[in-house]
């Protein structure tokens, strides 16, 4: 008997829990939420590493995308900036594919931990200004695209999802607010997210049944993370997604440290 079949609770029910909970993640701090949903669905429903990955994919694009028209709602909807950073993470995760097995690896991830790290001590310092606005201008486009290009390569080499490393350095470099950081990270993360599950429908790591169990929940709850990141003070929120920085990059380095050969 499989791990799965042998889960105590219905396996569409542990999907869509695994997924309510994803997704409230995703509003609230406008990342993919798989920081919690993989591990939930290691946790509670018996997947190995890649299934759970793949998995965890085919609901981000909804809830990011249901989110970013949440924020919308709120006023905030930056699809300009998103567009920009969009392209160079798609761009970003082809240049990793195909330098990534060709570069010493444990260096690049120890210089993302660090970049991880080092924002998080600056979101715990800075109090974002939600007056401020988003001006596209040349340079600042080509600074997206480079932002994108770290964020698709962060995403491949680290397995995490790109907001986690976008965000932080849309409030830090640019001066953006916590909202309208989190409405580009849920934007641009989308189509990212949906050319990554269309690879693993084919290559058949998850089964869309499953990703659409998921999607279901995330899906729900996105609109409430969404909410409540509206209603959090500016300094509150900031701490929040500082102490998030911290906790990604300390499961980060405990896999450094513990799997150094493989890196």
């Amino acid at each position: 008997m499989s791990q799965l079949s042998s889960f105590s609770k219905p396996l569409w029910l542990v999907l869509v829990a695994t997924g309510l909970v994803g997704g409230l993640f995703s509003g609230l701090f406008g990342v993919g939420g798989g920081v919690l949903m993989v591990p939930l669905l290691l946790w509670w429903s018996g997947m190995d590493q890649r299934r759970a990955n793949a998995t965890s994919l085919l609901a981000i694009t909804p809830a990011a995308l249901v989110g970013a028209i949440s924020y919308g709602l709120g006023g905030v909807f930056e699809w300009l900036p998103a567009i920009f950073v969009a392209v160079g993470s798609i761009a970003g995760a082809q240049i990793g594919a195909r330098i990534l097995t060709k570069i010493p690896l444990l260096p690049l991830r120890w210089a993302f931990i660090t970049f991880i790290l080092i924002s998080s001590v600056m979101l715990f310092l800075q109090i974002p200004n939600r007056e401020s606005s988003f001006d596209v201008s040349l340079p600042t486009a080509l600074l997206l695209v480079e932002m994108g290009l770290v964020m698709g390569v962060a995403a491949g080499l680290l397995g995490i999802g790109g907001g986690i490393i976008l965000t932080p350095a849309l409030m830090i470099f640019l001066g953006q607010s916590d909202l309208v950081a989190k409405s580009v990270s849920l934007l641009a993360m989308a189509p990212g997210a949906l050319s990554g599950s269309i690879s693993h429908l084919r290559l058949k790591n998850a089964s869309l049944r499953d990703g659409l169990w998921i999607a279901l929940g995330a899906v729900i709850t996105a609109p409430v993370g969404s909410y409540f990141a509206f209603l959090l003070s500016p300094r509150l929120a900031s701490v929040l997604f500082g102490l998030l920085t911290v906790f990604v990059a300390t499961n980060l380095i405990i896999g450094v440290v513990r799997k150094p050969k493989t890196l």
